[in-house]
């Protein structure tokens, strides 16, 4: 047999190759699409163009409209910094949502005199957890004397629903204290030992500090920040005031403030990716 031939028959067994193969994956194909499980309205899955799971969309079932309570505003207040002409700022936030959390919210603060004037406006964001109660404290607000009242608001707040295996970050200050400065630079220090008993590690732990007098009036307020808080660990904080300010400490109060929607580890275990409506 001449090559001529043999390329011949080479070229032919491979084009009758190609065209089994063609036909082979026309007829899988084919019966794929007759034989699938076509989506509907009941198979527990998001897909055609459902808003959520079977619902929205084609589906005849709404989706479920949650309620959210919005935040709220408790006491708010203004005392003396230990700068002369500035003043701490202090307002209670309450989130009435039991697995719901704001990863984000803003606020705006007012200061006003006795005829109603601003005298200063300070604006911020925070975050708040499923049911939990939480001070915003702004150090360091120039004002030219004590506000007659102060006008606190919330607003734009985004809402994350949680697990409702969800527990709070297991941190905590032990062997706090608070004492006057009687050698050396600053009036007095307020410190403790964090405990981060929780399984995460986390980035950044603020610790706002509150001073009570005796009857329970709010004297002083302070922050400190620990950044890099491996789980398992305890760490000392200190925090200082430079100068003198009215009033005796009686009680301190420390309020443990960590972002967990900005930890990947906390996110991945507790929080849900379903969308909502509010």
């Amino acid at each position: 047999m001449s090559y001529q031939s043999m390329g011949k028959n080479t070229k032919k067994r491979l084009i009758i190759g190609l065209i089994y193969l063609i036909l082979f994956f026309a007829i899988s194909w084919f019966s794929y699409s007759i034989f699938r499980t076509k989506p509907t309205c009941f198979d527990g899955a998001r897909n055609q163009n459902e808003e959520d799971v079977d619902c929205g969309g084609i589906c005849v079932n709404k989706c479920q409209k949650i309620e959210v309570k919005d935040l709220t505003v408790g006491k708010t207040g203004a005392v003396e910094s230990s700068i002369a002409g500035e003043y701490d700022f202090y307002g209670i936030v309450e989130n009435p949502n039991n697995i719901y959390g704001s990863k984000s919210f803003t606020y705006q603060i007012k200061f006003k005199d006795e005829n109603g004037f601003v005298l200063a406006e300070k604006n911020g964001s925070s975050f708040i957890l499923p049911g939990d109660k939480k001070y915003i404290v702004e150090n360091n607000i120039k004002l030219n004397k004590l506000p007659a009242s102060i006008d606190f608001s919330l607003a734009d707040s985004q809402w994350v629903e949680l697990d409702d295996l969800y527990e709070k970050p297991d941190l905590k200050v032990v062997n706090k204290s608070y004492s006057e400065i009687n050698s050396g630079i600053g009036f007095s220090e307020a410190k403790g030992l964090l405990q981060n008993s929780s399984p995460f590690d986390f980035a950044m732990i603020n610790i706002k500090i509150i001073l009570f007098d005796a009857s329970g009036k709010i004297v002083a307020l302070n922050s400190t920040e620990m950044r890099t808080v491996k789980s398992g660990e305890d760490r000392d904080y200190r925090a200082f005031w430079p100068s003198r300010f009215s009033g005796e400490v009686a009680n301190i109060e420390n309020q443990i403030e960590v972002n967990v929607f900005d930890s990947d580890s906390f996110v991945k275990k507790y929080f849900k990716s379903e969308k909502f409506q509010q």
